[in-house]
């Protein structure tokens, strides 16, 4: 078959594609930059902008001798430029108009469980009017509303996989809010069953796991399966500081959570599988065996580090400002002037020496918490040898301190072993 695929860059329809790809079908791409699409003799990329919102019109000469189209275009939150009021609902709408127009074999929508009557996420409600707009037309199709999918490189899976290594893990509601996860193969395998036989009008099929779990218990499973073995110890937390801390998270880029999916995570996501096994001929993989075997080992330092890595930088943020500001005065200035005086400096070149400090401290801290991926490849290393630097000089002029009970200097070694681990993990400079 011929079939427009939109979405195929993305998490869902790039597994879409590379199935029918294998399949022996013959793909039409819509995409926004087609040097993101990777080489494929069968793949035709067309340029597209779904946020200019492409009419009706502007589809129809690319649905020539087109069997089927396969919507997967969707962001989570929105950025500059792209809205869900346009790339879920207003774009989609005007691709499914040509669609009738075209006299298009079959459609399929990948929507989302939870876009019906009772959404209050504007996510939701943006896909739920494209959902209806298919729903009107004389068409042969399907409006696919999966549930939370799975696949070791999606991002929610890498927040939920994240969550489970967490060793202590504070939930809204204490996790009791139904969720019924899918795999990503599952989801792709339904596709193709319904462009393989679709059905004789739109008809609106929830892709989900055999049944609902708990959330808490949904990162047990992760838990078991990423080889943790004993559950995390998990305590409840207020649904408003869950809300305000999803609110701080969306101001992170690259953060898969923010105030609406928290919104959308506390109502709960679940429905029957009962159309979706009949659809597939089996039941859908449980959550409980979303790994294979010797894949959750490999998977667990990943999912670590997905919440560990952030975490270390922001504690070395705080230390560096931290230092600052105990060196800008919180510690009395002339203790310092006598430590630096046992160093040998005096004067003003002990103020200098002090305040300069301070001021390399303070840069370092925002540096730290702002600078961007190609700058942090030299903040890491500016760091250790500052830390190393500090280090030699109490040494060889203070050893004392390397006896303190407190052990002032003999931090430095793990922080420096932290600093080396960031290092180690941003991307190489090209």
């Amino acid at each position: 078959m011929r079939i427009l695929l939109t979405g195929s860059t993305g998490f869902i329809g790039g597994a879409i594609a590379r199935a029918l790809l294998a399949q022996g079908h013959e793909l039409v791409c819509p995409v926004r930059d087609p040097s993101r699409m990777p080489p494929a003799a069968r793949c035709i990329a067309v340029r597209t902008d779904f946020s200019q919102v492409p009419s009706a019109d502007w589809w129809l000469p690319h649905l020539s001798e087109v069997d089927a189209v396969v919507n997967a275009v969707g962001i989570l939150r929105e950025g500059p430029g792209q809205t869900f009021e346009s790339l879920h609902h207003l774009a989609p709408a005007e691709l499914f108009l040509a669609c009738a127009q075209a006299g298009v074999r079959c459609v399929i929508q990948i929507s989302a469980l939870g876009a019906d009557a009772q959404a209050q996420s504007r996510y939701h409600r943006s896909k739920r009017a494209a959902d209806e707009v298919l729903r009107g037309l004389p068409l042969r199709g399907a409006v696919v509303q999966p549930s939370l999918v799975f696949a070791p490189q999606g991002a929610s899976s890498a927040l939920f996989m994240g969550l489970a290594t967490a060793p202590v893990l504070l939930l809204p509601g204490g996790g009791r809010m139904p969720v019924q996860p899918v795999h990503l193969d599952d989801v792709v395998a339904g596709v193709l069953g319904l462009l393989a036989d679709p059905p004789p009008t739109v008809e609106t099929i929830a892709f989900v796991g055999p049944r609902p779990v708990a959330l808490r218990e949904y990162l047990d499973e992760l838990r078991v399966q990423l080889g943790l073995g004993a559950p995390a110890f998990q305590g409840p937390m207020p649904s408003g500081l869950f809300l305000a801390a999803a609110r701080v998270a969306g101001r992170i880029p690259g953060s898969s959570l923010d105030e609406e999916t928290a919104g959308m995570l506390l109502r709960g996501n679940a429905a029957s599988p009962e159309r979706f096994t009949l659809l597939l001929g089996r039941s859908p993989r449980a959550s409980e065996r979303f790994l294979d075997r010797g894949e959750g080992e490999a998977m667990r330092a990943h999912a670590v580090l997905d919440w560990a890595a952030p975490a270390l930088r922001l504690a070395l943020a705080f230390l560096w400002l931290w230092t600052a500001a105990v060196s800008f005065g919180l510690y009395p200035v002339h203790d310092s002037y006598a430590l630096l005086a046992r160093v040998g400096l005096h004067g003003a070149t002990a103020k200098v020496a002090l305040y300069g400090a301070a001021l390399l401290d303070l840069v370092l801290g925002l540096l730290t918490l702002t600078a961007p991926v190609r700058w942090r490849w030299w903040i890491w290393p500016a760091q250790l040898a500052l830390v190393a630097g500090y280090t030699l000089l109490i040494t060889v002029f203070l050893p004392e301190q390397w006896l303190h009970p407190y052990g002032p200097i003999s931090k430095n070694l793990p922080i420096m072993a932290a600093i080396a681990l960031l290092w180690g993990l941003e991307p190489r400079r090209r």
